[in-house]
Parts: C-alpha cells; sequence; structure tokens
C-alpha cells in the first residue's frame, strides 16, 4: 500500500505498525533489521500530523512531539 491508502486505513498508519511487529516477530525482535519500516510509520504518522493537526490521535503513532524527536534522533543516527 501507498501512503494515501495508509494514512486513509482505520486506524490511519495501521498497516505500517503492523508490518514492524511482523518483521520483529520474523527477525528476533532485532529493531536494526526493520528500520526502513520504523521510518515508513513515521513518514505515514507525520503527514497524518501534517493533515490533522498536531492534536490529531491515532493508536499507531507516537504523539506529534515525541514523533518529531524519534525522527530528529533517527536521522542524527544516519550522520
Amino acid at each position: 500500500m501507498g501512503l494515501k491508502e495508509d494514512l486513509e486505513s482505520k486506524p490511519p498508519c495501521h498497516p505500517r505498525a503492523c508490518a514492524i511487529q511482523d518483521c520483529l516477530g520474523k527477525n528476533n525482535y532485532n529493531e536494526s533489521k526493520c528500520s526502513h519500516l520504523i521510518d515508513a510509520l513515521y513518514e505515514c504518522c507525520n503527514a497524518f500530523y501534517q493533515k490533522h493537526g498536531d492534536n490529531a490521535t491515532t493508536a499507531s503513532c507516537p504523539k506529534a512531539s515525541l514523533l518529531r524527536l524519534k525522527m530528529k534522533q533517527r536521522e542524527d543516527e544516519r550522520n
């Protein structure tokens, strides 16, 4: 699915959150093997907050302020 479809899922971004859980289960909970899926979830969550505002909620995403912190930390780790 693409970003648009994942944003429209119930709850929003749920397919991406499930993909992370599936990946972690298949990889003995080694987060580094699933980092691309974490980035994809954060991309979806960021788009969700841009569309609905920072006070919106979905079970699949951290709060907007925590999401931005996590995205910055992941970016800093890459550099």
